[in-house]
């Protein structure tokens, strides 16, 4: 079994990492916080998906948000 002891963000998915996302922040003020197109015209979890699976910046810059999240003293 390969771990990742000190990766965050092992066993989270891309799909369950976004829709957390989308349920805190919502797509107006997720498209705010991260300045990509498929936040911000006509989004959905699929066309977003499917751009961030092909754009790692992109990708990086989601992933960074949802540890800020996480990490937050206000989401305990």
């Amino acid at each position: 079994m390969n771990q990742q002891p000190n990766n965050p963000l092992h066993g989270i998915t891309l799909e369950h990492l976004l829709t957390e996302l989308v349920e805190k922040y919502g797509w107006d003020e997720l498209a705010r916080r991260v300045n990509i197109n498929c936040f911000k015209n006509d989004p959905s979890i699929k066309s977003s998906l499917k751009f961030l699976r092909r754009t790692p910046w992109a990708r990086t810059q989601v992933e960074t948000l949802y540890l800020h999240l996480k990490n937050s003293p206000w989401n305990r």
